[in-house]
């Protein structure tokens, strides 16, 4: 699929100022996404929980001006810290949305869980903007709802990868795959091809460490590239995808588990034996895997976890069994967690338009 379909094309009609606020969940890849070519390309597909509670709440607001200009304010401070990334991200997006540079640009962001908590504000934070952006487009261009989301996708990519899958839930699949039809390197695309069992599953996060990651994720892609088991490494998330969707469909739980963990693993692995390597898991993440592995064994409850790129566990499991795996949290995994917190979520279904006003 050619990039050349995100052209912006204007109908001529003129929006002098308005404001546009968005919310946009995060993610959570249960196939995981290490490597990248220029420019964000995946060097595999990935599939991802779209989850719900964890999301950025966006305002884009605009007005026509004569120099293009960004404020970002991030829980209702003016920020600096992240407006290099943001400008970052304006200028590999201009040629396909060159109507927003006619604006002075206000934007308001906040997120519903902590800043570095291992969860991806990035995937919520760019999904939220990109998307506010192409409602304006939507307005100026005439855009179908599915060019809508493509789009979206598309320049969330650019700001961060994962961010193209935020945009579509209740899971999405981003990353060209021969099984897969429509399936794009560019841009993300929803799946719902799922048995019941995984329509509402659970994810409640496990905040072992809530400090900064040692390592970005920037780096630890870029690692990849002379990686010694980088070949083998794309060739077994392309082949977990296959047995994943066929889990899914199915509502096989063990293969699932099986899938996802392994998954986490190899993440972790990959990092272990870069050149420099690494270490991101915590004592902490060790012992709740243990807890978790002893507990499936000995209770019958089919929970699992998965990890990101950092120290906190994601614990997945069916809706069925929310109130035991509670119970076992404050038992016997609480006391891993940094001041005993830990976020309850579940899946959803991806980012949405609060309110929009145009003048």
């Amino acid at each position: 699929m050619s990039e050349t379909k995100f052209t912006y094309k204007p109908n001529g009609q003129i929006i002098k100022k308005g404001s546009i606020s968005v919310q946009s969940p995060s993610n959570i890849a249960l196939v995981k996404y290490w490597g990248k070519k220029p420019v964000q390309i995946p060097t595999n597909t990935s599939i991802s929980f779209t989850l719900n509670n964890c999301h950025t709440i966006t305002t884009l607001n605009f007005e026509r001006a004569s120099k293009f200009e960004i404020d970002l304010f991030v829980d209702n401070k003016n920020n600096t810290q992240f407006l290099p990334k943001i400008e970052q991200f304006f200028e590999r997006v201009k040629d396909y949305i060159p109507y927003i540079f006619d604006y002075k640009l206000k934007i308001e962001t906040k997120n519903t869980f902590p800043h570095s908590s291992g969860i991806a504000s990035s995937a919520s934070g760019f999904s939220a903007l990109a998307y506010a952006i192409v409602q304006l487009e939507q307005k100026i261009a005439e855009l179908t709802t599915q060019q809508v989301m493509d789009k979206a996708s598309f320049l969330s990519r650019l700001g961060s990868g994962s961010a193209c899958r935020s945009i579509y839930g209740p899971l999405a699949i981003w990353g060209e795959h021969q099984d897969i039809k429509n399936s794009s390197d560019f841009y993300g695309m929803a799946y719902d091809n799922v048995h019941d069992v995984f329509k509402s599953y659970q994810d409640t996060i496990l905040l072992i460490d809530k400090g900064q990651k040692k390592v970005s994720s920037t780096v630890g892609h870029g690692l990849m590239k002379n990686h010694p088991f980088a070949e083998q490494r794309f060739s077994q998330a392309q082949n977990n995808i296959k047995k994943l969707l066929q889990a899914l469909k199915d509502g096989d739980v063990n293969d699932f588990i099986q899938i996802t963990e392994s998954e986490a693993l190899t993440l972790h692995a990959m990092m272990m034996t870069s050149n420099p390597y690494f270490i991101l898991m915590r004592e902490g993440t060790l012992a709740t895997i243990n807890k978790i592995w002893e507990y499936r064994n000995k209770a019958n409850v089919p929970i699992s976890f998965t990890l990101d790129a950092g120290a906190n566990v994601h614990l997945l499991y069916p809706k069925l069994y929310s109130q035991q795996v509670l119970d076992f949290i404050q038992k016997e995994l609480i006391v891993y967690c940094e001041n005993e917190q830990y976020i309850c979520d579940h899946i959803g279904q991806g980012t949405k338009l609060i309110e929009a006003n145009y003048d």
